[in-house]
């Protein structure tokens, strides 16, 4: 049995494939994802798991250079907008794009993984960065 990190066998998995520029998207419970897209859902009921719980799991275990929010974040859920961003340092490039463009990117990420969160916009993608 792992005795530490992520125990999902399936996030594990994917966070243990990532290679340098892969993406891999976090998002809220209602985000549709595309069939071609693989799902891992660890939804349980409204809030549980919280987005950045699970986000907070990745990062222990994942290099990130680069993130994308939708635009729309800014204005409908500043509370999130601020959590994702203090959780990131100046070396990780913070990407806004709208919300559609967002969820037509799901489709060029390795996986989505879907949480219980319920607040506006709390989608993330992440862009793997390297360790060296």
């Amino acid at each position: 049995m792992k005795k530490k990190g992520i125990l999902n066998s399936d996030m594990s998995r994917v966070v243990a494939d990532m290679g340098h520029m892969d993406w891999l998207a976090i998002g809220d419970a209602g985000t549709p994802v595309p069939r071609e897209t693989e799902k891992i859902d660890l939804s349980i009921k409204k809030g549980l798991p919280s987005l950045l719980a699970v986000l907070d799991a990745v990062l222990d275990e994942l290099a990130v250079e680069k993130i994308y929010l939708a635009e729309e974040i800014k204005q409908q859920n500043p509370a999130m907008l601020e959590q994702l961003t203090q959780r990131f340092g100046e070396s990780v490039t913070v990407v806004f794009i709208s919300h559609i463009a967002l969820k037509q990117n799901l489709k060029q990420s390795k996986a989505f993984i879907r949480t219980g969160e319920e607040t506006p916009f709390a989608n993330i993608i992440l862009e793997s960065g390297v360790i060296f």
